[in-house]
């Protein structure tokens, strides 16, 4: 009885831990495309450099959600 109390909180654990994970990357990215879009307005002339940066930026953020969930799935099967 508990073994499977200590799995249903881990999974418990890596649900919540998932989600959190998700909201930081989604406020993340959010934040990065909203100074992005204000740098493009201000100065238009560099917008093709500031949207190159910013691709380069989101898809680090996403490599890192992505590695963060993957922990917390690894944890949960443990």
């Amino acid at each position: 009885m508990e073994q499977y109390m200590a799995q249903a909180l881990g999974y418990l654990a890596a649900g919540f831990g998932s989600a959190f994970v998700i909201i930081g990357a989604a406020f993340g990215i959010g934040k990065l495309a909203a100074a992005a879009m204000d740098a493009s307005g201000r100065q238009p002339e560099v917008a093709g450099q500031v949207r190159t940066t910013m691709l380069i930026a989101a898809a680090l953020i996403e490599g890192v959600t992505f590695f963060a969930l993957a922990i917390c799935m690894i944890l949960a099967t443990k």
